[in-house]
C-alpha cells in the first residue's frame, strides 16, 4: 500500500449467506491454508529451502525462479469494454470462480480525487467538484483454462484510495478505502460526502455496482478485510502506526448491510504488539485475546482508534495484508504488519479464533529480523500448501520490491523479485491453486505466475 498519511498526493451477487457458502470459502483454493508441504530442497535445518536461485527476466519486470514464468493479463492504458482504459495504481485484488468456465478478477486502484479515472465513471460513491472521484475497482474476467482475458471493466466509482480488502465467501470483494476525509476535513475539499468506508462488489456483476457505504463496520484509515467461513466474522486492519485490529460481527452472517457491532482485539497483559521500544510480543508464545465493543465507530474526527486503545486494545504497527486461512478445519488470521518489529522490517500476527467457547488466541508469527527476510511486507495471501506469500512495498529512494514466502514453520525464502520501480500488490490464487496472481502498482500491470508450485 502507500504511506499511511491521509491522501499524500505524491503517493499513490451479493448471493446469500447461507452454510454451503461458506464451506465453499473453506474449500477455495484463495483461501484454505494445507497442510505443510514437504522439502523441496533441504535447508540446513531440514526445511523447504526455496524454489531455487531467481532467473533474471529478459523484459526487464519479475525475476522468477527455475519453471516459474509469467504473462501479463492487463496493463495501464488498455482498453476496456465499458469505453474506458484500465487505470493506474492497481493494488488489493481477488479472485472468484464466477462459473461457465470463468474466473474474475477484481481490483483495487488507489486512486486520489486529483488523479484519471480511465475515463468518465457513470455512477459511484462521492464527488469532488461535481465530478465523482476516480478510486475504486475494476474486474477482469479470464478463461480458467486459458487465463485469455475474455471482458474488462470498471465496477466501482466514486471512491477514493482504494487500497486493499478481501473475499467473501458469497462472492463478493470488500473494497476499503484508505481515505477517512470529507467536506470540512483534511484534504477534502471539493468533495461532497465523507470516505473511509467498506465497500461490496459482487465478482459476477457486469458492470458498476451501486456504491453502498457499510457504514457499521466503521470509518477510518482502512486497509484489508477477511471473513472467518466458521461464524461470518470480518476482521479489519488499520495503515496507521498506532493501528489496531478490528473484527465486525454482523447482525446476520453475509449480509454485511444489515449492519453489526465493531470491536477491537485486547491482548491479555499486552498492550502493544509493535516491539520497537522492547521485544514484548515473542516470536510463537500465544496470548489470551477478547474484544471491546467500540460507538461512535462512523468515527467524523478519525479517532477510532485512539478510542480503541482507550480501551485496552493492543498497539499494531501499520496493519496491512490480511488473510482467512484454515488449518486442520480451524480459522486463522493472518495480519502483516508493515512496519513491526526491532528492526521495523514487519511482522506478521496469527490470530486463531476460540472454537466450543474457547478463547480466541493470538501469537507473533513472524518477525523480519533482515531486508533478505521481508522489508515492509504489505499484502499478503495464503498458498494451497500453506505457504504465506508477502509482497513487499519497501520506502526507500531506490526499492528493490520482492514476492517472499513463509512456510508453517515460519522460514523465509524469496519467491520473485519486481525490477520496476513500483509496489508489489493483489496477491492471490486462482480456485485450483496453480496461478498467483499479482499486481505491479504503477503503471499497473497485472501478472499471472504459474510454476511447479510445491505440493
Amino acid at each position: 500500500m502507500t504511506s499511511p498519511i491521509a491522501l499524500s498526493p505524491d503517493r499513490r451477487r451479493f448471493l446469500g449467506a447461507t452454510a454451503t457458502a461458506f464451506a465453499a470459502l473453506a474449500a477455495s483454493g484463495c483461501m484454505t491454508r494445507g497442510a505443510p508441504t514437504t522439502a523441496r530442497a533441504p535447508a540446513a535445518s531440514g526445511g523447504f529451502a526455496g524454489y531455487g536461485a531467481l532467473v533474471p527476466d529478459p523484459a526487464g519486470l519479475l525475476d522468477l525462479p527455475p519453471g516459474f514464468s509469467y504473462r501479463v493479463l492487463s496493463r495501464l492504458g488498455d482498453a476496456m469494454d465499458d469505453g474506458s482504459t484500465v487505470p493506474d495504481r492497481a493494488d488489493g485484488m481477488g479472485c472468484f470462480d464466477i462459473g461457465n468456465g470463468e474466473i474474475a478478477l477484481v481490483r483495487n486502484h488507489e486512486l486520489q480525487p486529483q488523479h484519471d479515472a480511465g475515463g468518465p465513471i457513470a455512477k459511484g460513491f462521492g464527488k469532488r467538484d461535481g465530478k465523482f472521484v476516480p478510486g475504486g475497482t475494476t474486474t477482469i474476467v479470464l478463461d480458467a483454462a486459458t487465463l485469455a482475458v475474455k471482458r474488462q471493466f470498471r465496477s466501482l466509482g466514486g471512491t477514493i484510495r482504494n487500497c486493499s480488502g478481501g473475499v467473501t465467501p458469497w462472492g463478493t470483494w470488500l473494497s476499503c478505502e484508505e481515505a477517512p476525509t470529507g467536506p470540512g476535513q483534511p484534504r477534502g475539499d471539493g468533495l461532497e460526502r465523507s470516505h473511509g468506508w467498506v465497500f461490496e462488489v459482487p465478482a459476477s456483476s457486469p458492470g458498476l455496482v451501486d456504491a453502498v457505504p457499510l457504514t457499521a463496520m466503521g470509518r477510518f484509515n482502512h486497509e484489508a478485510a477477511a471473513v472467518d467461513p466458521a461464524t461470518g466474522i470480518v476482521y479489519q486492519t488499520e495503515d496507521r502506526d498506532d493501528s489496531v485490529l478490528y473484527r465486525f460481527l454482523p447482525n446476520v452472517p453475509g449480509k454485511l448491510a444489515e449492519g453489526g457491532r465493531l470491536q477491537a482485539m485486547v491482548i491479555e497483559g499486552l498492550t502493544d504488539t509493535r516491539n520497537w521500544k522492547s521485544a514484548a510480543m515473542e516470536v510463537g508464545r500465544p496470548y489470551r485475546v477478547s474484544w471491546v465493543d467500540l460507538d461512535n465507530v462512523e468515527a467524523p474526527k478519525d479517532d477510532l482508534r485512539q478510542r480503541a486503545a482507550a480501551k485496552g486494545a493492543a498497539l499494531v504497527a501499520r496493519g496491512e495484508g490480511l488473510h482467512m486461512g484454515v488449518e486442520r478445519g480451524k480459522s486463522e488470521v493472518f495480519a502483516c504488519c508493515t512496519s513491526g518489529g526491532a528492526k521495523q522490517l514487519g511482522q506478521i500476527l496469527k490470530l486463531t479464533p476460540g472454537l466450543a467457547g474457547a478463547p480466541d488466541m493470538v501469537e507473533l508469527f513472524f518477525e523480519s529480523e533482515s531486508t533478505d527476510q521481508f522489508n515492509y511486507g504489505d499484502n499478503l495471501t495464503v498458498a494451497p500448501n500453506g505457504h504465506l506469500i508477502v509482497c513487499e512495498d519497501q520506502y526507500t529512494a531506490v526499492v528493490d520490491n520482492h514476492i517472499r514466502g513463509i512456510t508453517p514453520q515460519g522460514a523465509a525464502y524469496t519467491l520473485a523479485r519486481l525490477t520496476a520501480q513500483t509496489e508489489l500488490a493483489g496477491g492471490c490464487f486462482s480456485p485450483d491453486g496453480k496461478v498467483l496472481f499479482v499486481n505491479a502498482y504503477g503503471p499497473t500491470a497485472t501478472l499471472a505466475i504459474t510454476g511447479p508450485w510445491a505440493a
